[in-house]
């Protein structure tokens, strides 16, 4: 569950600014990281966007979060989408966007209603990190950016379509990707063969953290990655989140080595004891994080974030 929205963002503190936001006593355009969001039946978001352009000096803006956005699931005008585009030309150093901080007392994040974002993605060309919260009616298309260094999806179930596009991009400088994958029943349907361009590494030449999460086949993941040449680049890896058993941490032994690793993230987990102290003792130079262990033998296993 996510119950905090960012307190921190591209190393800045986050500033809210909401419908009842005053102009007076605003922090400089540059200093904070903006939130720009709305309230359940409370403003419009294209209202408390034209009011934040109007009261903040937007050029020097450099990291953007869109917050929550008057939801409905009958009326796709009311996303955040093409009242931003319409404004982007006044944000021309904005470098790090994140769209959808919603937290779950405003909705469920497999509730969120995305959009297609390639348009609203150009007219923010020169962005260096880019978040997106919620799956609902994700869609993107293969993106081709110089300057994207940090990809984050999080979902309670990210459409292989993203997937596949995220695989097809080419994005030479990328060092960190994200992606929380979910389960079927909210819309995660990619497998394994959809990432397989990722893994492969060809098309990320830069990447040094890849985290795979919060998936219902995470132990079928572990087995590509396993032998996956992305990860010999790799100075960190996460497998968090999802329904991890001791057949992909054998797997993960049994493959390429990982001692090369800062880091391996396998939190939330159905690790038996004997697993756990294997995969401690077999990567003794590298900072492993085996918390969060749920029964192994549950029958039912569940991802850390779904609905």
């Amino acid at each position: 569950m996510i119950v905090e929205h960012l307190t921190e963002y591209a190393g800045l503190p986050v500033h809210g600014f909401g419908p009842d936001t005053e102009r007076e006593g605003l922090p400089e355009a540059d200093s904070v990281a903006w939130h720009v969001g709305t309230h359940f039946e409370d403003a419009a978001f294209a209202e408390v966007l034209g009011r934040f352009v109007e009261y903040v000096d937007t050029e020097k803006v450099t990291a953007l979060i869109i917050g929550y956005w008057n939801m409905s699931y009958e009326d796709e005008e009311c996303a955040p989408f093409k009242p931003l585009a319409s404004v982007a030309d006044r944000f021309p150093n904005v470098r790090s966007l994140f769209i959808g901080d919603i937290v779950m007392e405003e909705s469920e994040i497999s509730w969120i209603e995305q959009s297609h974002i390639g348009e609203l993605l150009a007219r923010f060309p020169l962005l260096e990190r880019l978040g997106v919260r919620g799956g609902g009616g994700l869609a993107l298309d293969p993106l081709h950016s110089e300057h994207l260094r940090e990809l984050r999806f999080e979902s309670g179930g990210l459409p292989a379509g993203v997937v596949r596009a995220v695989a097809a991009s080419d994005l030479p400088n990328l060092e960190s990707l994200v992606m929380w994958l979910g389960v079927g029943d909210y819309g995660g349907d990619a497998t394994v063969a959809d990432m397989a361009p990722i893994l492969s590494g060809e098309r990320l030449p830069a990447l040094r953290h890849l985290g795979l999460q919060d998936s219902e086949i995470q132990d079928e993941i572990a087995v590509a990655v396993a032998a996956a040449p992305v990860v010999a680049r790799l100075e960190s890896l996460d497998l968090s989140m999802g329904a991890l058993t001791d057949e992909g941490a054998e797997a993960l032994l049994s493959g390429q080595p990982l001692t090369h690793l800062r880091s391996l993230n396998l939190h939330h987990h159905y690790l038996s004891d004997a697993m756990v102290t294997r995969v401690r003792t077999a990567l003794p130079g590298v900072e492993v994080d085996l918390d969060g262990q749920e029964d192994p033998d549950e029958e039912w296993r569940f991802v850390a974030v779904a609905e």
